[in-house]
């Protein structure tokens, strides 16, 4: 799919001649000792392969009609940038209309766009979609399906971000793709949202007051995916405050719903295993989509 040869090559730290590693360290090709940047101690590369290794794998499992897909493998400044674009050409779709009757002029292919680099000058940056237009500071035309971003010190891992891409590609594949599209276009309030949850995935008895009621820690942590789903798919991104929106659509509620179900670090047990606790939460999202509540917000 992409080109490996343009990025076979990897990155390590070293540190600086007189330099205290407080300061900053140097970040250096291995194959060519070429310094690529200087960074702080707290930079953590992620090696251009281990990222594309991972984009390929969850497009070849898709179900993805890749015969006239193409790709591209652009390396900037002697590998300090890297950007990997893919479009599905057999999968086109008129956005933003509810008939998804196709129009001259605006039919539109999905596309796969990612944005990091060695030096620091891009944050990890990638969005699934049908766009007219794409800004890498998150601001997007068109229908954004799934969003990744992350510097480079923090909130960025591979795994993480190809759970992400996962049920975008399900999304575009046809694997239940008319009711996923309805999803999309079905909004819910934020209130609707936190009472969906408490009836589903964070719900507890309470033995004193003999009654159902939220755990707070999984509300909180659901509602905070929740809220940056929102943020990203459909605001304005990194230009928009946290938790300003008050309305969402079931596709970010389901997108929460399956983040959080695949990351047992979201309130996980302490001591308990991260494959059972994904195993556990994966039936209570099954659970949530045969819902009363879900059913009857799927028919609004």
């Amino acid at each position: 799919m992409f080109n490996h040869e343009a990025i076979d090559f990897q990155v390590e730290k070293f540190p600086l001649v007189d330099v205290p590693t407080d300061i900053g360290v140097g970040l250096r090709r291995v194959d060519t000792g070429e310094t690529l940047a200087i960074v702080s101690q707290k930079y953590q590369p992620t090696q251009y392969l281990e990222i594309t290794d991972a984009v390929e794998s969850i497009l070849s499992q898709s179900g993805l009609d890749l015969s006239n897909a193409e790709f591209q493998t652009n390396v900037y400044d002697n590998g300090s940038k890297l950007e990997l674009v893919a479009k599905f050409h057999d999968h086109p779709m008129n956005i933003n209309t509810t008939s998804n009757v196709m129009s001259e002029g605006d039919v539109i292919c999905p596309e796969f766009r990612f944005r990091t680099s060695h030096d620091g000058s891009l944050s990890n940056v990638g969005y699934i979609g049908y766009f007219r237009n794409l800004c890498y500071n998150t601001l997007i035309s068109g229908d954004a399906l799934s969003y990744v971003y992350g510097k480079h010190t923090k909130n960025f891992s591979v795994p993480k971000f190809a759970a992400k891409a996962r049920t975008a590609v399900e999304y575009i594949a046809g694997d239940g793709m008319e009711k996923m599209r309805k999803w999309y276009n079905t909004p819910i309030k934020r209130d609707t949202a936190i009472d969906l949850f408490t009836e589903t995935l964070a719900h507890r008895q309470d033995n004193v007051k003999r009654e159902q009621v939220a755990n707070k820690k999984k509300l909180s942590n659901l509602m905070k995916i929740f809220d940056e789903e929102n943020r990203y798919l459909l605001g304005q991104g990194r230009y928009e405050k946290y938790a300003q929106r008050d309305e969402g659509t079931l596709w970010t509620a389901y997108q929460a719903a399956t983040y959080w179900s695949s990351h047992p670090e979201y309130g996980g047990k302490e001591g308990s295993k991260a494959h059972t606790t994904k195993v556990t939460r994966e039936d209570q999202v099954k659970k949530m989509l045969n819902h009363k509540m879900w059913k009857e917000l799927e028919t609004v």
